[in-house]
């Protein structure tokens, strides 16, 4: 063993708590990064990699047939800018159930299902878009449907359907389950089973693969030049794969940017503790420095030996991040996993080289850069000097405190953060960065519990409604997206309106109805919703524009914007059970739920009303209200409740989750920086302890002045790290908005109270008052002789 070996490893051993606290720093920086960068390119190879095995299509198409034959749309694979081209195939709208009621033969009157997009295919591997076969077989029979994997109506292989309405509905089986990545329908069938089918409304659906579809520039003329081939007005709607591939990554590019933010954080905490710490070695060894230097070493063995002290815990600490990193990262690309139906997906092996290689290196120019005054001391002034400082700073501080009136312990410890301006600066940084963490996943927190609300829009408290359940009869409680139901014969809208207006309790409600619709340009299930009032109150949120003040007008999610190609302003027009109806778009809404083809308006006179939200008032209880209001609602045969939380959703958790769990590495580590950083000034003044007490201050009184030392400190690291946290917040939100594809209403981004903002800036006090209880309860047990002894 060298001698440089024995004096990293008595440094090692001596400094103990330097030690953990740059292991512990260091381990967070690696962890953050390697979940942020390994969940930023996971977030992209899958869809990647299954569009180029499946041949996806750059372009899809849906064309009507009354305007365009299928010989024209199939002549569009000559045009300029497209390099392949497949089908037309036939679509058609369809209302599915999964089964008709014990003992019918039909589906009743009035039953409502989603409406799915049908394209009818004779074959899953050719051509573009060359579907995956997850389970099960292809459709070879006019009763077979195959259905896709993952999709929002899911079926198991085997089962029956029941495809169209009323007396023209059949039976068909469900036979495989596919995966399209270019998301072309819900479910395919023969040619001959389709065109036998009830179907709302039918088209053409043409896939293109482009000479070039980089950019949305470049596919947009690639539509253009397909449009100007067809008859006017021939193409309904066009659909690009980058729109396909930005949904499909959705979910995991969520949690890219909190993880860069706090990797971000981590690594300049990390910086900041490694910095401090090397730095105050070397402070508070200054004549071991002179006696190494006399004993023949030289300025870089001194330097590499402080740096090893150094690089030995950070080294330990990145490869226990490497492992937590990837550990975390398993629930993360789950989902990834499966949307795709790829192989195990796992942190690419690169992304943890370059975690733990480039905190090592940021660990190594820190130290380096710390220990350089090491190698710079002369052996003579080192061993002459000692521990003793060169200069007395913190004098005037000193004398301005022992003139406030204030206990005489409290004073010595307000002036102490000025006799060591560097050091005060680190630990205050330290707080900062703290605050800043738990003011972020605060608001973080907040802010997704807002947008569930939005998303379920579940502000109201008593729903009135009279579905009879489903296939079985039970009565059940009806919600948008859920299962199949049967509807009796409305209620008089006048007569429910009479009766909620005369119930004690109520504040407000509104009566709606839902049915489904067709929407160029989307596929899966839409709906119309239909309001007699501003539905604002139950938990929509709008983003841009107004609320609509008259039939035939509408608001609709960013998503059906961005996928139909409209903006405010726009004319929508849909096709609900044949009819076409044209509604002017005057408002964008928030809605991140898995419904994008939402259109709510405004009720026509006259509109056959099936439910009812009602909002009670202040001090009401709902589950009392229900219960009285029920006793009017017999007789019309109608059913009150209260609907009780579904729970946090799963994505809302695991984000919370990793949030906390980041923020609880950060306050650790700065609370760690706190305490070694105390440590030090308390070993600086040791001897001053001793004389202090020696002149009467008791251990309580000691045990003041230490933590009245970091008091100020603790302060304006809050003040300083709260409203960086405002800011990250309002920096990280948007970000994870635009990775979700939606734009984010206000009441979503303004989640800070003067309270709760004072709260966290007292919290830097408490986070600077735990870092130095340890440190302060060690001055103050400390006997008086052996503080005096002590150089």
């Amino acid at each position: 063993m060298s001698a440089l070996t024995r004096v990293v490893g008595s440094g090692l051993h001596r400094r103990w708590l330097q030690t953990v606290v740059i292991t512990l720093a260091t381990a967070a920086a690696v962890t953050s990064g390697v979940l942020g960068l390994g969940l930023l390119v996971a977030s992209n190879a899958p869809f990647e990699h299954a569009f180029a095995a499946q041949h996806g299509a750059h372009l899809t198409v849906q064309a009507d047939p009354a305007k365009v034959s299928a010989d024209q749309l199939s002549a569009t694979a000559d045009v300029p800018g497209v390099e392949e081209a497949t089908g037309p195939f036939r679509t058609a709208q369809v209302m599915v159930f999964p089964g008709l009621p014990p003992g019918a033969t039909a589906v009743p009157e009035g039953a409502h299902g989603p409406v799915l997009t049908v394209v009818a295919r004779t074959a899953a591997g050719s051509g573009i878009d060359r579907l995956s076969l997850t389970e099960g077989r292809w459709a070879t029979e006019p009763d077979e449907v195959v259905m896709a994997a993952g999709g929002d109506f899911r079926v198991p292989v085997g089962d029956e359907l029941v495809m169209g309405e009323g007396a023209d509905a059949r039976e068909v089986t469900v036979v495989g389950l596919v995966r399209s990545v270019s998301a072309t329908a819900d479910a395919w069938m023969t040619a001959e089973g389709l065109a036998a089918l009830d179907a709302s409304s039918r088209g053409y659906e043409m896939l293109y693969r482009l000479d070039d579809a980089s950019s949305a520039a470049r596919i947009a003329d690639a539509r253009e030049a397909l449009g100007a081939a067809l008859p006017e007005g021939a193409v309904a709607s066009a659909r690009s794969w980058l729109t396909v591939k930005h949904a499909a990554n959705d979910r995991t590019s969520l949690f890219v940017p909190i993880l860069l933010m706090f990797g971000g954080l981590s690594l300049l905490l990390s910086v900041l503790i490694v910095g401090t710490v090397v730095a105050g070695a070397v402070g508070s060894t200054v004549r071991r420095i002179g006696i190494l230097k006399a004993l023949g070493f030289t300025p870089a063995e001194v330097v590499r030996a402080y740096v090893a002290q150094a690089l030995v815990p950070a080294a330990a600490g990145a490869l226990v991040g490497v492992a937590a990193g990837n550990l975390v990262a398993v629930p993360l690309l789950a989902d990834t996993e499966d949307l795709y139906g790829t192989v195990a997906l796992t942190i690419a092996p690169w992304v943890d080289v370059v975690a733990l290689v480039g905190v090592l290196a940021v660990v190594t120019l820190t130290a380096s850069a710390a220990a350089g005054r090491a190698g710079r001391l002369s052996s003579v002034d080192a061993l002459a000097v000692g521990r003793t400082p060169t200069a007395r700073r913190g004098q005037r501080a000193a004398r301005v405190a022992a003139r406030l009136p204030l206990p005489r312990p409290v004073t010595l410890g307000l002036a102490r953060p000025f006799s060591a301006p560097a050091r005060t600066a680190a630990m205050v940084l330290a707080v900062a960065f703290g605050a800043a963490a738990v003011t972020l996943a605060t608001g973080l927190a907040t802010s997704l519990n807002r947008v569930q609300v939005a998303a379920d829009h579940s502000a109201a408290d008593v729903f009135v409604n009279g579905v009879e359940g489903g296939p079985l009869g039970a009565r059940v409680v009806p919600k948008r997206g859920t299962e199949p139901a049967i509807r009796p014969k409305a209620p008089d809208p006048d007569r429910v309106a009479a009766v909620l207006e005369s119930q004690p309790g109520t504040a407000h409600w509104l009566g709606y109805r839902e049915t489904d619709i067709s929407v160029p340009g989307l596929t899966g299930e839409s709906s119309l919703v239909e309001y007699t009032a501003n539905p604002g109150w139950v938990g929509y949120e709008l983003v841009s524009g107004r609320w609509f003040s008259r039939p035939g007008e509408a608001v609709v999610p960013t998503e059906l914007l961005r996928s139909t190609d409209r903006e405010i302003g726009d004319t929508l027009t849909l096709t609900r059970d044949g009819e076409s109806l044209a509604l002017t778009i005057v408002g964008e809404v928030f809605d991140p739920g898995d419904n994008d083809g939402l259109v709510l308006t405004q009720a026509r006179s006259g509109t056959t009303l099936t439910d009812w939200m009602v909002g009670v008032t202040g001090g009401t209880d709902p589950t009392t209200y229900a219960d009285a209001l029920q006793q009017h609602l017999d007789a019309l045969d109608l059913t009150a409740h209260v609907d009780g939380p579904d729970g946090a959703d799963e994505l809302v958790v695991v984000i919370d989750a990793l949030a906390g769990l980041l923020t609880l590495m950060l306050v650790t580590v700065a609370g760690l920086g706190i305490l070694n950083a105390v440590v030090l000034d308390v070993r600086d003044r040791v001897h001053d302890i001793g004389i202090h007490k020696a002149l009467g201050m008791t251990p309580r009184q000691t045990l003041t002045s230490v933590l009245s030392s970091v008091m100020s400190i603790g302060l304006v690291g809050g003040l300083v790290g709260v409203p960086a946290g405002v800011v990250l917040h309002g920096i990280l939100l948007p970000a994870m908005a635009r990775g979700a594809g939606v734009e984010l209403p206000r009441v979503v981004l303004t989640v800070y109270g003067p309270v709760l903002l004072t709260a966290f800036v007292l919290g830097g006090l408490l986070l600077a008052v735990g870092g130095a209880l340890l440190p302060a309860g060690w001055a103050a047990r400390t006997r008086t002789a052996t503080a005096l002894r002590t150089e």
